[in-house]
């Protein structure tokens, strides 16, 4: 989502620290973050339900003024309106905040976040990229791309089937 500074592989103070400045930048989860801060570190249940809870709050919180950036350094703006079914101009307007990002871009964009942060897991971003535009045998041999459509919605069936895909990737143990 461009909420972090940089990757967290370990959670630690650094990162919890990086974690609640940049979802207090985005306005999201301020009550789980403060709850995070009182919780003992010893009580792994209770941490592990807190993060359960911050991760929901991520996922139905989309944050086009980060989004916008984190993905067009990954995708570029070619690919990336592509993807979203929108012209160049408007993205380098929503990108710029020059006109505020529709609720139904931003949730494509919020959508394609996660995707690409799945993928992040197993490629580097020219993988990435190339992902998006390679036929899959589990898409019936179409490109997730494709699939996506043009005027889609994260819960139609065809982005839900990338997702799939994507999460798939990331869970593999071969990757």
């Amino acid at each position: 989502m461009g909420l972090l500074s940089r990757p967290v592989t370990c959670l630690d103070d650094s990162a919890i620290q990086r974690l609640e400045t940049g979802m207090s930048e985005a306005g999201i989860g301020r009550s789980f973050l403060a709850e995070l801060h009182r919780l003992p570190c010893f009580d792994a249940a209770r941490l592990s339900a807190l993060l359960a809870k911050i991760n929901e709050a991520l996922d139905q919180s989309p944050a086009p003024a980060h989004e916008w950036r984190a993905l067009q350094g990954v995708l570029g703006v070619e690919m990336l309106t592509r993807l979203l079914g929108i012209s160049q101009s408007s993205a380098r307007r929503y990108i710029s905040g020059e006109r505020s990002t529709p609720d139904a871009i931003a949730a494509r964009l919020h959508f394609l976040a996660f995707v690409v942060g799945d993928l992040a897991g197993a490629y580097n971003d020219i993988g990435v990229r190339r992902w998006f535009d390679r036929p899959r045998e589990r898409l019936d041999g179409t490109t997730p791309a494709r699939t996506l459509g043009d005027d889609w919605s994260p819960g139609d069936d065809g982005p839900q089937r990338v997702s799939a895909l994507a999460r798939a990737l990331a869970s593999s143990p071969a990757t």
